[in-house]
């Protein structure tokens, strides 16, 4: 199928996605690394090792919370943030800007791996331009009321 997302191409496209992320790698349901991007080659599986350990550790501080394993994890870290989230299939982590906005940044990576595990491309808004409203002048700016009902009369 035409524009189906690969597993070597998934790193690239959360990175392509979010402007806040800086790096990101995918991993195989055996953890082996089956994507990055924003990594030079010679630390990619570093990178991955990272990635992997960090679930480790969550499972192994998990065990006794019902509910079962954490799907997503979110860490500080000095100069960032690192978000991962896993389906039985993938785990996805990638290292962000320490600004970014968490809820944003997990629901990019759930988004991205749904798209490789269902195949559905995210869709993605853009702004429209009303009709008849041409460029916007600065001087058309000054003339508008940034709340136009307060110049309606009653």
């Amino acid at each position: 199928m035409a524009g189906t997302l690969t597993p070597e191409r998934t790193a690239e496209r959360l990175c392509e996605l979010s402007a806040d992320a800086r790096a990101a790698v995918l991993l195989d349901a055996a953890g082996s690394l089956a994507g990055v991007h924003g990594v030079p080659a010679e630390r990619a599986e570093e990178f991955a090792a990272l990635a992997r350990e960090l679930f480790e550790a969550v499972d192994r501080a998990d065990r006794d919370i019902p509910g079962g394993p954490p799907e997503q994890v979110e860490a500080q870290v000095e100069g960032g943030t690192v978000y991962a989230s896993r389906t039985p299939r993938w785990t996805l982590a990638m290292v962000g800007r320490r600004a970014a906005l968490s809820s944003l940044m997990l629901m990019d990576l759930r988004a991205v791996l749904g798209e490789l595990e269902e195949g559905r491309r995210i869709r993605r808004s853009t702004a429209v331009e009303e009709p008849g409203t041409g460029e916007a002048t600065e001087e058309g700016a000054a003339g508008e009321s940034p709340v136009p009902e307060l110049g309606r009369e009653a």
